[in-house]
This record gives structure tokens, sequence and C-alpha cells, in this order.
């Protein structure tokens, strides 16, 4: 590593110019070719999957995506010969513009169902070619809305018509403002604020091209590019921050810049990759669920971090050289240009708080606990599913559909379930008629009715609209009662078969699917931890405790979110809708995330209390130590990503306000409570335990020294009971 630095020391410039081309570049590429996005969370071996294969089979039709379009009068009818003339005359044009197959209005014999009881609200159905181009929708929804009026309010939702919210710059930048503001009022000079916002800003710009053109090569979500920017601006920051840290220290301890620079990347910069790699190992391990979008967010989130690392081992040792000693504040240069030493760590609040924690570790560790635990508790709550338009801001037109729908219709008009019905024969038929009829009387079923199946046709569609919204607990529990009791007993005697699909149902699908997955993803990623950490510590202890207390983080994460947005406390207040399920990949990106980013701060934490243990066989002092000098490096980073994940939660996008609070959240209770509080406090209780590693084991593990060369672990034959000492008072 120092040779690496020293190398990017001298080509400074060229390293810039290298990074400078490489963003040009990449972006370049991304522009000229675009971007190719999906959102398709599908579960492949589920009842609703074998639902949309069966009907598509089926189809015959050309036609691609569809869409609906709604109208209200204000203190009218629909019926009205003014609204009807007009709504008539928009539908006649839309029926004609490009890449529109076929409309189905509600002015026909056929279409009087799609007028609302109270004769208020009425809706069309407009269906796309396969081919149809944004341009044209775009065209449609232009003459769809045209007649809108103050007495007709037209809205459109459906998947043709969905509007997506855009990422929000202003989140971006507001998280690195305050990132800038904590990092000067800490450090109080102004390179220190600068460099490592710089050298994330890079990693993130340069991974967020590159993620465009990867997809076209793998599946990725839309929101990728969001988590991505997320994710890589707080971890970005934090690691150029612990190498400039180190760096600085070094420098008000009279060492040359060129040398300091080659040392601190020797030290802090092994942590740092090390971190990036737990994080990069806790990301890929998604892959072990093999869902198709999770997959894509996976990737595009370790390219990202991949990036970021890079950026801090090579840009940021270029622009240390190109800055000097102007790191330093002019006191702290006046400090060392008359020969004054910096102090050693263990020093200031930090350290009088080690000291504290170090005096009474059972008090304060059972306190954090205690927290921590109460915190974690509404995770026994968790409910994985898909937000509906209800949750949208009220200025959006899916919203405003929604809205008049479940005015006029009810709200589970807004999510039909779509039963596909396998009846090859006419007994079969004859047993899909009795089902509809089942289906009717069933709780929670508002109507029910079947397609007429023509001539041949061995695949009939059956629609039911629930009483209750497509994101209600209430709706989730009605798929199950059909599945496991009204088909069974409808299909009885028969060859008939029948699958509940739709949009719904598939959402609903999806979240058990990865409910299910979960907690085996945990333990995989738990194990995984174990494993890094152990080759990197040569301790047993030390990973477990780690490994569990990243449950703990994860558990107050997932509190967070089921709090804000599943109970709804704060939710509106924030802009983020009702109260409503949590997305149903939200909880495994967040395991994923927030191991790696746990583990970070077990990395630096660590890192140098074994690098004291390797110096004076001392466990106390070395915990002690440790923490002390890398408390306020932690806490700083925890801020900032803090303040960055914060700033997602009001990017008006409620799958990543979903992870900046969970995140936000437990980002901050994990560095200031388990890594400052909880780890040392243990490990005052373990002593020289903390250290142990059998013989086989040692021998067996590959060597790997995340302080650097040179810092040998003190020689520990055999566990040996430890004297403790007070703590000291200076």
């Amino acid at each position: 590593m120092s040779s690496l630095a020293r190398w990017c020391h001298r080509h400074r410039l060229a390293v810039l110019l290298i990074w400078v081309g490489l963003l040009i570049g990449l972006g370049a590429g991304a522009g000229a070719a675009g971007s190719a996005f999906g959102n398709s969370p599908t579960s492949q071996n589920t009842d609703s999957a074998r639902a949309g294969a069966l009907l598509q089979g089926a189809s015959n039709s050309a036609a691609g995506k569809s869409g609906r379009i709604v109208w209200q009068a204000e203190g009218g009818k629909v019926t009205a010969p003014a609204v009807a003339k007009a709504m008539t005359a928009a539908l006649d044009r839309v029926s004609r513009a490009p890449g529109v197959a076929a409309v189905g209005g509600p002015y026909t014999a056929q279409g009087a169902a799609q007028v609302s009881k109270d004769g208020r609200t009425a809706y069309a159905t407009v269906a796309f070619d396969r081919d149809v181009q944004d341009a044209q929708v775009e065209h449609v929804q232009e003459l769809a809305t045209a007649p809108e009026s103050e007495s007709l309010h037209i809205a459109l939702n459906g998947q043709a018509f969905t509007v997506n919210p855009e990422p929000n710059p202003v989140a971006d930048a507001m998280g690195i403002a305050l990132a800038f503001v904590v990092l000067l009022f800490v450090f109080r000079a102004v390179w220190v604020a600068v460099l490592p916002i710089v050298t994330a800003i890079v990693g993130v710009g340069t991974s967020a091209v590159a993620v465009i053109l990867l997809s076209h090569v793998i599946s990725l979500s839309s929101t990728t590019l969001t988590l991505g920017s997320l994710i890589g601006l707080g971890v970005g920051i934090d690691y150029a921050l612990f190498v400039v840290n180190r760096h600085r220290a070094q420098l008000k301890a009279g060492t040359g810049v060129a040398e300091s620079i080659a040392e601190a990347l020797n030290t802090s910069g092994r942590a740092v990759v090390f971190a990036g790699l737990t994080v990069v190992v806790a990301l890929l391990g998604m892959l072990t669920l093999n869902v198709g979008i999770i997959n894509g967010m996976a990737v595009g989130a370790a390219v990202t971090v991949v990036l970021t690392v890079l950026a801090a081992l090579t840009l940021l040792p270029a622009l240390l050289g190109m800055i000097g000693p102007r790191i330093l504040g002019r006191r702290e240069r006046r400090a060392v240009a008359a020969g004054v030493r910096g102090a050693a760590g263990g020093t200031g609040w930090w350290g009088r708080w080690a000291e504290r924690v170090q005096a009474r570790p059972k008090a304060f560790g059972l306190l954090a606990l205690a927290v921590l635990a109460a915190l974690a508790l509404p995770t026994l709550s968790l409910r994985l599913g898909a937000s509906d338009d209800g949750n949208l801001p009220t200025t959006s037109t899916n919203r405003q559909a929604y809205d008049m729908i479940a005015d006029g219709f009810g709200p589970g008009f807004n999510g039909p379930l779509v039963l596909a019905v396998q009846a090859p024969t006419a007994a079969d038929r004859a047993a899909e008629s009795k089902l509809v009829t089942a289906l009717r009387r069933v709780d929670g079923v508002a109507s029910a009715g079947a397609a007429p199946m023509k001539d041949g046709q061995r695949v009939g569609v059956v629609s039911v609209v629930p009483t209750t919204s497509p994101q209600s607990a209430a709706t989730s529990d009605l798929i199950d009662r059909l599945r496991a009791d009204v088909i069974p007993r409808a299909e009885q005697g028969t060859s008939m078969k029948v699958y509940v699909g739709g949009p719904t149902a598939s959402n609903d699908d999806f979240a058990s699917v990865l409910m299910g997955k979960l907690p085996l993803f945990v333990l995989v990623i738990a194990a995984l931890g174990f494993l890094l950490l152990t080759v990197a510590f040569r301790s047993l202890l030390i990973p477990a405790v780690g490994a569990v207390l990243n449950l703990l983080s994860i558990g107050v994460a997932f509190g967070a979110i089921v709090v804000v947005f599943q109970y709804g406390h704060g939710a509106s207040l924030l802009g983020l809708g009702a109260a409503g399920p949590i997305e149903s990949f939200v909880p495994i990106l967040v395991v994923g995330i927030m191991f790696g980013l746990s583990m970070d701060y077990q990395v630096f934490l660590v890192s140098r209390m074994r690098e004291e243990w390797a110096r004076t066989g001392d466990s106390h002092r070395a915990v002690r130590v440790g923490q002390a000098e890398t408390g306020k490096v932690i806490a700083v980073a925890a801020a900032i990503m803090f303040c960055v994940f914060g700033s997602f939660v009001f990017g008006g996008m409620r799958v990543i306000s979903e992870f900046g609070v969970s995140l936000a959240v437990a980002v901050a209770l994990d560095a200031l409570l388990i890594r400052m509080v909880v780890v040392p406090a243990l490990m005052h209780l373990c002593g020289r335990a903390n250290w142990w590693l059998p013989r086989r084991l040692d021998r067996a593990l590959p060597n790997v020294s995340v302080e650097g060369p040179g810092h040998r672990p003190h020689p520990l034959p055999h566990p040996v009971p430890e004297r403790r000492t007070a703590a000291p008072t200076g």
C-alpha cells in the first residue's frame, strides 16, 4: 500500500487526469448508449407467476401495456351531456393516436359498469401496442387531459401511465452540504472538509455512469442509481476521512508529507480496503437469493463501493500531495513549525469517555443493550408488501386517479385479483361458473365476474375485486384464503386448475418469497462477516461479538422503518404518504448494506485496538486507547452518514426514503452505542480472551494485516487470566 501511495504522490497530476478522463469517457459512453433500467420484481414458481404465464400463453392479443383514464365531475354527473360529449371526443382522439391498440370507454352498452353508482366518476381503459414509445404515451396523456376544467377533473394511472418519481438531486446536494458543515465544524480546516467530499463525488460519479452502461448487460432497477448514490456518498466520505485523519495525526507528530501519505495508506488505507471488502461481500451475498431485481441492485451498489474505495486509495493520495501541509489548519501548522508535536491519543473528551466505559463496563453495556433492544422491538411486526398509489404525493396524477377510483368504485378496484382458470372441458367451465358464485359470497370480496369464454378457449379469466386496498393486510389475507380454502373446494372433483394472479397477488407472492429467504440470508451474511473478522484480527471472540451486534444494528434499522412507514408515525409529516407495508426488497438490501457498514466501524475500531495490543500486550490499555483514538473520527463518520442518508428521506421516492430512514437511524446508533459503548465494554470484561485463537486455526488461516506490516500480535500461547486494572484518571 505504501508503494501505491508513493507512486500516486509522485504522479499526482497524472492520477488526477486519469480520473477525470475516466469520468468523461464513461459519461460519454453512457450518454450515447442511454440506460436500460427495468422495474419488474417477479418471482418464479409462485401461484401468481403461473397465472401470468397461463394468461400470456392463452392470449393472442398484440397489445402491450395498458392504462386507465379516470374523470370525476364536480357538482354533477359524468353522464351529463356536456361531460359525455367532451370525454367521448377526447377518447375518440386517443383511439386514433399512434401506438394505441384499443380504447374501452364508459359511454357504450358494454362500458356501463365503468360509471360509478353515484354517477360522479368514470374511467376508460387504454391498451397500447407492444412497441409503443414513451413520446406516444405522453401524447395520449395530453389528449386525455385536454378537456379538464374547474368542473371536470381528469387523472391517469395504470402500468402505462405510472410516473416513477425521479431521483432528486437536491437530496444529494443537501447531504453533501451537511457533510461539509460537519467536517468543517469538527476539524476547523477547509481542506479536511473538501477532500473527502471531492473523493466521494468522483467515486460516485464514475460509478453512476458505469452502472448506466451496466444496465445494458444485466437487469437493473431504476432505483439502483439513487441507491448507489446514497451508499457511495456515505462510505466514500467516511473512507477518505479515515485516511485523512491518520495523515493529519502523523503530520502533527512531525512526519513529512510524502512519508505521512504512505504511512496513512499503509495503515488506515488497509483498513479502508478491508472495510470496503466487507461491504462488497455483504452486498454480493444477496446473489444467493437468486432474485433478479435484487441481484441487479446488489451488483450496482457493489460497483459503487469498489470505485469509491479505489478513489480513496489513488485519487486521495494525489490530492493530499497537491495540498501538502495545508491539510492542517493554520494554528496546527504553526505548532508543527515551532516543534510542538501532537499529543498521543487518549486525551480529550473521547479519552475521558473511554476511561468511563473501562471503569464501569457492565453498567454502560447493559444500558446500551437495553436501549437498542427496545428500538429493535417493532421488527417483530414487520410486514412486507408493495405500497400502492395511495402512498404517492397528492399532487401526483397516479394518486389522484387512485383516490377517484377508490371514492367511486371502492379501494379494492385499484388492485383487482386476476384468476387464471384452466378449464379444458365443459364440466370445468361449469365449475368456473360455480366458483364465481362462491367468490361473491366470500368475506372481503366486493365483486367477482368471469369474462365470457369463446369456442375452443381453454383458459378463462375471473376478476375479483377486494373490499380493501391492494396494500392492505386484509387483501393479503383474502389471497391466502382463496388459495387455501375457496379454490381447492371449487377444484375438487374436476380437472379445473385455478391460479390467483394480477399485480396485487404478484407483489404479495414476491414479499412472501423474500420473507422466507430473509432468515437464511442473514445467517449467511453473519457467517461471512465472522470469517472475515477472524482472518483480520486472529480472534474468535471479536468476530462473534461483532456478528451478533451487527444483527442488533439490523434490528434497529428494521424497527425504524416499521415505526415510520408501517405504523405511519411521522410519515405524513415527512411527506412520505400513509401507513403501509415495507417494500419487499428493502429489508434484504438493508441487511446487506447495514451489515457492511457496521463491519466498517468494527474494523476501524478494533484494528486500532489490535495495533496497540500488538505493541504492548495490555488488553485493557489496547481497548481504551483504540476507543479513545478512533472515537472522534467514528462519531464524525456516523454523523456524515446520518446527514447523507437522512437527506434522501426528502427525495420524493418512498423506497429510497425507507432506505434513508433505516440506515440513518441504524448507523448513528451503531456508531454511538454499539461501537463506542457495547463493544469496548464487552472487550474490557473479556480481557486477554479477546485475542485468543487456537494455534491450529491460526496456522490454517491466511495472514492478512489490516494494521500494516510490522504490527504483529502479542504472543499469547494460551489464555491467561488477566488482573483488571483501574481505569486511569488522567
